[in-house]
């Protein structure tokens, strides 16, 4: 397997020969996944300053959330559900081909997403419902399991064949014994990730963004090709010829 060094040195390469569509391919993802939040926040604010200052100051009339905040609530979690993780899971595919050296596209993003609808939902689901359950153990357990989950989605991406609850079971199998390798990658970001802050999140855009998302999918690529050499599983497992 590549050193962390390498695999990032490789998703750097990578982006940066198609930079402009990366970066469109993030911008439409970060639109597309905050667009309903965003209209709910701008919505809540008022309400939210006169009952704080209601309850705080006694000045003015205390203010029940009304119905149309709450129908831009659920809808945000449906839009969650069922528009922007299947969206996730088309933009691992195209972090995957730019790490790969593979022209990337933002149509290619959205028809592997949408492509198999209903175990890209089912699978980010299942993923998401775990890792939630382990974390009323207290965090510790959350986050094992969310490293061990890590590859659901590109497993989900990569492998059309895999169905949702197996890509969670392979996962598993194939990020064992290196949950410590990938804690350490998510580490070695943490200065780019303070940068990032510092700019209110225009870094993230136009540069540690894309990095970050083509480096996590080498992550992947690199573990998959270590899992199949030692036999970790198999090549039918994954859907792909022998």
């Amino acid at each position: 397997m590549k050193l962390r060094a390498e695999i990032k040195q490789q998703a750097k390469a990578g982006f940066q020969a198609q930079y402009g569509v990366s970066v469109v391919a993030l911008l439409l993802v970060m639109v597309i996944s905050s667009a309903i939040s965003v209209i709910y926040s701008l919505m809540a604010f008022p309400v939210m300053i006169r009952n704080f200052m209601a309850l705080g100051y006694g000045y003015g009339a205390y203010m029940p959330v009304n119905s149309m905040m709450v129908s831009l609530g659920n809808l945000s979690t449906l839009v969650t559900i069922f528009v922007v993780l299947p969206v996730c899971v088309g933009y691992n595919s195209f972090t995957l081909r730019v790490y790969r050296g593979e022209a990337a596209d933002i149509g290619g993003m959205f028809q592997n997403g949408f492509s198999n609808y209903w175990r890209h939902v089912g699978g980010m689901l299942w993923m998401g419902l775990f890792t939630f359950l382990w974390s009323l153990l207290f965090i510790i357990p959350g986050i094992i399991k969310a490293l061990a989950y890590f590859m659901t989605p590109y497993i989900l991406a990569d492998c059309p064949t895999v169905t949702a609850t197996d890509a969670l079971k392979l996962s598993m199998r194939m990020t064992q014994g290196h949950k410590g390798k990938i804690f350490v990658m998510f580490l070695s970001f943490i200065g780019w990730a303070i940068l990032t802050g510092l700019t209110f999140g225009i870094l993230g855009i136009f540069y540690t963004g894309p990095y970050f998302g083509t480096t996590y999918a080498g992550l992947y690529d690199e573990l998959k090709r270590e899992a199949l050499a030692n036999g970790v599983v198999t090549a039918s497992e994954l859907g792909m010829a022998a």
